[in-house]
């Protein structure tokens, strides 16, 4: 399908009153700032997690005044218990995997810019779009329950693996209603992202602008696009898996529960289950995740990089190719992750030279982003800077991912910081500073307020040398075999390593504090912002073309028509250096 079927006039007709413009609305930029919104809430409630976790590895007898108040068992007089630790790290890994990586970067700029990047009015199913973000916020409000139940949150991790997760109260902690409620909310999560999925898709295929072929599309919708259909496939893996998980706790089913299995001296009532099927269920979607979280912001980063640097890629076609084999590649490797399941040898093999492969073109797009670097006389802003930031982070901890490849290396490695290290530089830094540079960059087209500069490029310093301080250090403490998941470090082996536990848990909390930079910034400039114009960065793409904030309908009653490919920089001749996509005039090749 290279050209779009005509698009109706309107998809929806005008808000009218608070509710629909607002609340229930159905204007896909609204919902994708409802999106952002529920991002930020959640990772700030998963980054003050982070903080209690890392304050108690490092002063474990201290008080934290107050947190007897959120609960009185799990930390009496405001001392976290082993066990209640176990359930912050289970709550802020599924805060942030799912809330923060998979809302914020993908569901919320894709929502908002998608549209309008292909010239539509709106998502193909607005009503399908608005009943996506509420089945999220939702599942979310499902999640944060766990907090105020008397039995607390779960104790199981953010993977959940069974046959702990499955059998109920007997094991632990928080693993009665608390489990319960972790399986109700991610079930309810993929519903909402199988609606966006769709809705995505069909939205790309179907409402493209007159001349706006799928190669005429710009790198991040791309990414959009790419990562709408991996997660079409990885949620509704997870969705049935979470179904049969809270079918084993409810209905004395056993999918994940073999028989003849004791948890706290009780023969549990169970027979005939496998807990290897939960992680083989677990991981084909989670490995995918990977990506659902990386790709966007991949996107976001090629397209913001090519505007500061005023020329097109060496390849964005390369770019766009690369993401395709990355999503392809996804659905390969999810064995890497169970190398110390008691594994065949010849399966680790298998599993281990796709994981190898997939490195192949993530390499090749870091290599078109350097090489188009050369010679670029970038402009230097918080966004491009952000964007700079995330290749330096994707490489940093996308090279020890080659060590977790190998499985004779990952068995030794598997339960330790050195993983820990890994996934947190490459999926969730490089990610979230995909994220930052997607705000500072479409701030202005989103809110008609542009974000302040100075206070941009001291957030992104902070940032950037404070998260390298916090997890580089996390691969050193894995390679000497210091265990990841544990509460306490007291004993003569990781007595020695405090002083390095400390330097981070001091790192993350000032990086934790930079982040009220860039809150302040969100908001002041949402007021006091300098008013942005049509186009303040002098972009080629559709977004430009329109106001800013954009009308209810985007392109008003106009329907764009577009005439050249999305990077028109550097053109001799030009009213600028710059040719927007829907001008006639023509281009220089």
């Amino acid at each position: 399908m290279q050209e779009a079927s005509a698009q109706p006039a309107h998809v929806h007709a005008p808000p009218e009153g608070f509710l629909r413009k607002n609340v229930f609305s159905l204007d896909h930029k609204v919902i994708g700032k409802q999106y952002y919104a529920l991002g930020l809430l959640a990772v700030c409630m998963g980054m003050g997690l982070s903080w209690l976790m890392r304050f108690h590895l490092v002063w474990p007898t201290t008080r934290i005044p107050g947190l007897e108040l959120l609960s009185k068992v799990g930390a009496p007089g405001g001392i976290i218990t082993p066990e209640y630790y176990l359930s912050l790290l289970t709550m802020h890994g599924t805060l942030m995997v799912f809330f923060v990586l998979t809302n914020a970067p993908f569901a919320a700029f894709g929502n908002y810019f998608l549209p309008i990047q292909i010239g539509a009015e709106d998502m193909a199913f607005p009503r399908f779009n608005m009943m996506s973000f509420w089945t999220t916020f939702v599942a979310f409000l499902v999640l944060v329950l766990a907090f105020v139940i008397p039995d607390g949150p779960p104790i199981s991790g953010w993977t959940s693996y069974a046959p702990l997760s499955a059998v109920g109260q007997d094991a632990g902690p928080g693993m009665g209603w608390g489990m319960n409620l972790w399986g109700i909310s991610i079930a309810i999560f993929c519903i909402g992202s199988l609606l966006g999925a769709l809705n995505f898709i069909a939205t790309t295929l179907d409402l493209r602008a007159k001349g706006m072929t799928l190669m005429r599309m710009p790198i991040c919708t791309w990414a959009w696009f790419i990562t709408s259909c991996i997660a079409l496939l990885a949620f509704a893996v997870l969705l049935p898996a979470c179904i049969l998980l809270i079918l084993d706790r409810t209905a004395g089913t056993s999918f994940f529960i073999p028989s003849g299995l004791v948890v706290s001296d009780r023969l549990q009532p169970h027979s005939g289950g496998s807990p290897l099927l939960w992680q083989h269920l677990f991981w084909f979607f989670g490995h995918p995740e990977v990506y659902i979280a990386i790709l966007p912001s991949m996107g976001i980063v090629s397209h913001i990089l090519i505007n500061s640097m005023r020329k097109p890629l060496l390849s964005a076609r390369v770019i766009i190719y690369s993401m395709m084999s990355i999503g392809f590649l996804s659905w390969m490797v999810w064995g890497h992750h169970m190398f110390v399941s008691g594994m065949n040898p010849f399966s680790s093999l298998l599993f281990s030279f796709p994981t190898l492969t997939i490195t192949i073109p993530a390499t090749i797009m870091t290599m078109i982003w350097l090489g188009s670097l050369y010679g670029a006389n970038i402009r230097i802003t918080s966004a491009s800077l952000f964007a700079l930031g995330f290749i330096s982070m994707f490489v940093s901890g996308g090279v020890s991912g080659f060590f977790l490849a190998q499985p004779s290396i990952d068995i030794v490695l598997h339960a330790t910081y050195f993983v820990v290290g890994h996934f947190h530089m490459v999926m969730g830094v490089a990610s979230i500073f995909g994220v930052f540079a997607g705000t500072y960059f479409w701030y202005g087209k989103m809110t008609g307020r542009m974000m302040n500069e100075k206070l941009g490029q001291l957030h992104f310093w902070l940032t950037f040398i404070g998260t390298y301080c916090i997890f580089m250090p996390f691969h050193y403490l894995g390679l000497v075999g210091n265990i990841r998941r544990y509460s306490a470090f007291v004993n003569d082996f990781t007595g020695p390593l405090m002083p390095l536990h400390k330097f981070i848990t001091i790192a993350a909390l000032c990086t934790g504090a930079a982040q009220f930079i860039f809150i302040f910034n969100l908001i002041y400039s949402h007021f006091k912002g300098k008013p942005a114009s049509e186009n303040p960065w002098e972009g080629t793409t559709l977004e430009w073309s329109i106001p800013s904030p954009p009308p209810w309908n985007n392109f008003g009653d106009k329907h764009p028509i577009v005439y050249h490919d999305p990077y028109q920089y550097g053109v001799k001749g030009s009213k600028g250096d710059y040719i927007m996509q829907d001008s006639p005039e023509p281009s220089a090749g």
